[in-house]
């Protein structure tokens, strides 16, 4: 397992890649950048479908404050372990295997060589993995999540029939079938015109760069396994019970990836979660314009530096 750097981006300083081991035996990819006298770790997961060269930016940023950085490629995508030959299908049928990702991350590499307190950031469906943990976990003193996911945006399709339809497949044992109209294959350059996830081209380009040099990174769209365990995980978020961290969620303004209104009942209903947004933002604010991305940034460093940040 190796990191994969271009040009157009770099590696972070320090940063080297490692190799980690499961409780039920799947390789991950993770990786760590340990700077001199850092002030703490910030663990940073990503999104459904990413790797870790979409973060190195974001590390740099991390870096510059003078924090550690240690991330993983959860099971099925980036440089870690695929479910099956297909390495672009998305074969996911457990949220709580995600869990065990994140499990082996802090217990195999974090804790043992990373340097206290820890943070957490996470990107939608990383952020949602966090929010699986939080109630119960005591490994992070503040967390932040960008966009996460909370609530499915399913386009055209009426939410009862798109939960017949995704039930039905799944347990005809269609469930490794990609759904209706996405792609079998990661997007690419010529892709950037109406996309859901950025405004920015420069770095829409950037992360096609990596695609093309280390194709085997990307992933295709969701499957109906996926949108299955996808939706049996957010009913219980909806109950979740107060995070033993504080929260903040970053969420964007334009997102059509993910339903701000269950963002925003989820603030309301859960005590310990504070929220903003960022108006005009796609989904992926970290991969957005500068402005947008500045906007994150004087959030992030208000929240993780503020002593005793935390919220009602």
């Amino acid at each position: 397992m190796k990191l994969h750097p271009t040009l157009e981006n770099p590696l972070p300083p320090g940063a080297e890649c490692l190799e980690l081991v499961t409780a039920d035996k799947v390789r991950l990819r993770a990786m760590r950048a340990v700077p001199e006298d850092a002030r703490g770790t910030i663990i940073l997961l990503g999104g459904r479908g990413d790797f870790l060269e979409r973060y190195f930016e974001t590390s740099r940023d991390i870096l510059r404050r003078g924090f550690a950085i240690a991330g993983v490629d959860m099971r099925g995508q980036g440089g870690s372990q695929r479910h099956g030959p297909d390495v672009y299908r998305d074969a996911t049928t457990s949220f709580t295997h995600f869990e065990e990702d994140l499990r082996t991350l802090m217990d195999g590499l974090v804790i043992p060589t990373c340097p206290p307190p820890y943070y957490a950031l996470g990107h939608s469906t990383g952020a949602h993995i966090l929010l699986r943990v939080l109630p119960d976990s005591d490994w992070f003193s503040k967390a932040v999540l960008v966009s996460p996911l909370v609530e499915i945006v399913y386009g055209p399709w009426p939410k009862p029939v798109a939960a017949l339809l995704v039930n039905g497949m799944t347990l005809a044992g269609f469930g490794s079938r990609f759904l209706p109209g996405v792609r079998k294959k990661p997007m690419g350059r010529d892709d950037f015109p109406g996309n859901p996830l950025t405004s920015d081209r420069r770095r829409w380009n950037r992360d096609s760069s990596t695609l093309e040099a280390a194709p085997q990174l990307g992933l295709g769209g969701p499957t109906f396994s996926w949108l299955h365990a996808a939706r049996r995980s957010l009913k219980e978020i909806r109950t979740m019970e107060r995070p033993r961290a504080p929260v903040l969620i970053v969420a964007a303004g334009a997102d059509r990836v993910v339903g701000n209104e269950g963002i925003r009942q989820l603030a309301r209903s859960v005590p310990g979660i504070a929220l903003t947004f960022i108006p005009g933002s796609c989904h992926e604010i970290l991969s957005e314009r500068d402005e947008i991305r500045q906007q994150f940034l004087a959030a992030f460093d208000s929240f993780i530096t503020t002593a005793n940040s935390s919220v009602s």
